[in-house]
């Protein structure tokens, strides 16, 4: 898997901001290490930037905090406010 992070569009960030505000849980399909595919629903908690890469931080139902690179995300389906 290519290491080299490549920015999304501006498009895509303010939906994860979004989401954040919205406390939105989302379906994400994204790449794990080694490009293991992940499917989850997950509430995104914040966005953060790390060595010149940018992240989602969310949490699963259960408490589980997941860390993704934001170009390693394949989809991200709203699925409606936290309950």
């Amino acid at each position: 898997m290519n290491r080299r992070y490549t920015p999304v569009s501006c498009d895509i960030y303010s939906r994860y901001e979004l989401a954040i505000l919205r406390r939105q849980w989302l379906r994400l399909a994204w790449s794990g290490p080694g490009g293991t595919p992940r499917l989850e629903r997950l509430q995104p908690r914040d966005l953060v930037t790390r060595r010149g890469a940018e992240y989602l931080v969310a949490r699963s139902r259960s408490g589980v905090t997941r860390v993704m690179r934001l170009d390693r995300i394949r989809s991200a389906e709203p699925l409606g406010p936290a309950t």
